[in-house]
């Protein structure tokens, strides 16, 4: 009987602890350090911390400048580079002739309809369409090279006109 209190006493206590483990401490919260920064600034100003400094000529600094038209938009089944992208890429053009030094890389996207093959063809049709632009307004194309995704890398899922239209891109993004 002495061997079931203490098996039943030791259940308890662990029992507690596991209850007291689970439970929130008060003060806690205040011990985690802070949270990361956010970039305040787009041109790689004086911070006070790490977290709140880009770097000029960086590939975060690059995406900074360019607040989202780093990306080009395609209607379906097409490669031409209209009016809007044609703004965006000679706002890139001007980030690359600041940094001569840096290469980029132009990705080539696709909805999800159509086969993989098709679908590969039409992203490096889009990556090339980019690039062709980018290399007419003097950026040399050593610098820049091409890839196609394809299907393969979304960034909006669903089945709609709404995804399907952020899927159709070209992305570039510098090199480090």
């Amino acid at each position: 009987m002495n061997g079931i209190k203490t098996g039943l006493t030791l259940a308890g206590v662990a029992a507690a602890l596991a209850l007291g483990a689970c439970s929130k401490k008060q003060g806690v919260a205040d011990a985690l350090p802070p949270q990361p920064a956010t970039v305040a600034d787009n041109g790689g100003g004086s911070g006070s911390g790490l977290g709140n400094t880009i770097v000029p000529g960086s590939n975060a600094d690059f995406l900074a400048q360019m607040n989202g038209r780093n990306v080009i938009y395609f209607d379906t089944d097409k490669f031409d580079v209209d009016a809007t992208d044609a703004a965006a890429l000679r706002s890139q053009a001007e980030w690359l002739g600041r940094y001569p030094d840096k290469r980029a890389t132009i990705e080539g996207h696709c909805d999800e309809r159509g086969t993989r093959e098709y679908n590969i063809a039409l992203g490096e049709r889009r990556a090339n369409a980019a690039k062709t632009y980018l290399v007419s307004v003097g950026i040399d194309a050593s610098r820049l090279t091409t890839v196609s995704y394809g299907k393969e890398r979304p960034v909006a899922l669903g089945s709609n006109e709404a995804a399907w239209a952020q899927n159709r891109r070209a992305a570039t993004i510098t090199i480090d």
